[in-house]
């Protein structure tokens, strides 16, 4: 009844060769090219690459602690499966605390979300991990307060936030107050869980050429 495109090895070829054509990359320095296009399949947009902030070697930073078998921590559980954990080089763990039973209790205490109260039981994983925010602008608020505090550092954020209140805000705080440590974020409201895991996999794979 419909023509369309069936080949999935041809589709994925066809969306690359398209998003290629119609966003400028060489503006970006060529590691962070590959994060770029992903985040862009991600969404279909190809004029979201003029949001696309980042600071230091994101892509070697990332690279580097998933080959070391740094762990993934990430805010929601959406973003964790969007994750390729076929392509994680190292068995790393991808480690989600938003429904740990502690956290209920410790969102009331501390008068904030639960998104924002999971990062409290990240403390033994957050020590050169890759972290990645694809939901809760209270939650990635809530590391840079810890890290401004004196928690362990991570090699890499990837911060994606989406949403109406915080959203761009909590991203414009990465871009400030990020300190040195590595990071990839979308300037704005856009954002979401598709984008963030896509970032993350970008350094797992590369779209074919």
């Amino acid at each position: 009844m419909f023509d369309y495109l069936r080949d999935p090895d041809e589709i994925y070829r066809q969306s690359f060769a398209t998003l290629r054509a119609e966003a400028d990359f060489s503006a970006l320095p060529s590691g962070l090219v590959p994060i770029a296009e992903r985040v862009i399949h991600a969404c279909g947009m190809p004029e979201a690459l003029n949001q696309l902030a980042w600071g230091g070697d994101p892509a070697m930073a990332g690279r580097e602690a998933l080959k070391a078998g740094a762990s993934i921590l990430v805010d929601a559980e959406m973003v964790g499966a969007g994750i390729m954990k076929n392509r994680l080089p190292a068995d790393n763990q991808v480690v989600c605390t938003l429904n740990d039973p502690r956290t209920p209790d410790l969102a009331k205490a501390m008068h904030t979300t639960r998104s924002a109260a999971a990062l409290d039981l990240w403390d033994d994983h957050l020590a050169g991990a890759v972290v990645v925010f694809g939901n809760a602008p209270t939650a990635l608020f809530r590391l840079l307060e810890r890290l401004a505090g004196g928690a362990p550092t991570p090699a890499l954020i990837l911060g994606f936030p989406v949403g109406f209140v915080g959203a761009a805000e909590s991203k414009d705080a990465l871009i400030e107050h990020a300190s040195g440590t590595p990071f990839v974020t979308m300037k704005g409201r856009l954002g979401g869980s598709a984008m963030a895991a896509a970032a993350l996999n970008a350094l797992l794979i590369e779209a074919p050429r």
